[in-house]
Formats: C-alpha cells, structure tokens, sequence
C-alpha cells in the first residue's frame, strides 16, 4: 500500500527565476518535483492528453512494444504517475497469456498512486497492478526480480539518473530490458525550433489556463526537457552500469524517444 501523504504546501516548486538556472542542479530538486507532482496530480491525465495532443498514449503504446513482453515476465513501471503505461503493460500481459503476474508501478510522489488505483484494465482477464510509493534511485525491491523496467517521462525528474539506471540493472533478471520513454531535442533544425517555440511558450500557457497550476510545473517542463540529457546520452549511461544492445527509436519528428538496454 501507498505510504501517507506529504502534507501539502501552496508555495510554487518552481518560481520564474528558479527556472532561470538549470533545474537538474537544484539541491532540493527531490522536494520540488514531488511538490510539483502533488500540485498536479488532478488534472494530470487531462493535461498530457490535451498538451500532447494525444501523442502520449501512443507513445506509450510503442514503449510496450519496444519491450517485447512474454506471457511469464514481471513488470516494474517506476514513476508510474497515474498510471497510464502501468496499465499499458498489464493489458498486453493479459492478452498474451493466462494469468500473468500483476504489474507493479511505483512512484515517488504519493499523491499520484490513488488516481492510479482508480483506474481498471479494460482487457477482461487482466490482473489490477500493484502499486508503491518507491524512490527510483533506492527501490525496495529485490536483486533479479523483474524481467522489464519501464520507466515514462520520469527519467528526467530523478535527482541523479546514473544511479536509478543502476537500480534498473539490479532489480532485473538477467536478459531483462529496461525502456525508457523520454521526451527529447529534434535533431532537425526547423521540427527543433518549431518545437522549442511550442514547449517554450504555447504549452505553459495552454497548461496554466487548462489547469491553472502555480507550481511552476509548467514552465519548469521546458526547461527539464532542454537542460537534460539526450537519448544516446542515457544509452551510454545504461552501457556504463553494464547494460548492453542499446537501441533508440526516435518518435514523432524526434519529441520523444524510446532507449532500450538489455541486461546481459
């Protein structure tokens, strides 16, 4: 079960001049994206449909694919948010075979969890996943027992990434795969511009409007998304913690990724 809440606060987790700086530096980055997450939990879902134009179900949908699930493998979704590619994950499990294991998500921030738990697999025989409030970069979980870790635009909030792809390679089986699903820099020079127009100024003011946040998650997404590391990057962090095969698969004119290592 979901350890208690945080007690909320109404001070932003991102101010303008924060977000002036790069925000992966920040010392209490831990605290201000949980804060931020809490803040935005209830139209969560909402927003990413909307801001996304309903790219992030897709995009989802692919990460199950780069998987490439068998009918026995247990799934671990770290930050799992509300619950999306958890869900994702457990509906392709239960249509490929009989009674597969549950799927277990865990996030970081509480607040999240039971607006997953609400949700239901729409596919019949399916098993309702598990869920965790776990820290990425200290999962209570034991060594070799996962066959997939995902893990969906969470990469980026961690405080140190290095040590969660590390986490990610003790927690799997051997021939076990990590996917991550992480927005990313068009490496073409007009989808770049267009894009960073889009993510710098349309969306924080579409998702301050749609959702009226004052946590700053909005204008700190941004920001995230441009001071963080690109795909080839994470894959040579996944190599370093002795993961192998990486693999990309850029999405939608190179917004998104998708970055698979296998554990040997």
């Amino acid at each position: 079960m979901p350890t208690p809440a945080p007690t909320p606060t109404t001070d932003p987790a991102w101010s303008a001049d924060d977000l002036t700086h790069n925000p992966h530096a920040a010392p209490d980055k831990a605290t201000r994206v949980e804060r931020m997450f809490a803040a935005i939990a209830p139209c969560y879902d909402f927003n990413n449909r909307v801001l996304s134009l309903g790219l992030d179900q897709r995009w989802r949908k692919v990460a199950v694919d780069v998987a490439e699930l068998s009918a026995t493998d247990r799934v671990l979704d770290v930050a799992c948010g509300t619950g999306d590619l958890t869900l994702a994950f457990t509906e392709r499990l239960a249509a490929i075979g009989d009674r597969p294991a549950p799927v277990l998500g865990a996030d970081f921030t509480f607040a999240m969890l039971p607006l997953a738990e609400t949700k239901s697999p729409n596919h019949q025989t399916a098993k309702p996943p598990n869920f965790l409030t776990a820290d990425a970069m200290q999962l209570p979980l034991p060594d070799a027992s996962f066959d997939v870790v995902s893990i969906a635009f969470g990469i980026r909030n961690v405080v140190d990434p290095a040590t969660a792809i590390g986490e990610f390679f003790r927690v799997l089986r051997p021939g076990g795969r990590v996917v991550i699903l992480e927005f990313a820099t068009p490496r073409n020079p007009v989808f770049r511009l267009g894009n960073a127009i889009y993510c710098n100024h349309v969306l924080p003011l579409l998702a301050t409007l749609i959702s009226r946040d004052r946590s700053g998650a909005y204008r700190y997404l941004p920001k995230s998304i441009a001071t963080f590391t690109q795909p080839e990057q994470l894959a040579e962090i996944g190599e370093k913690a002795g993961f192998t095969d990486a693999a990309i698969r850029r999405l939608t004119l190179g917004t998104a990724a998708v970055t698979r290592l296998t554990k040997p």
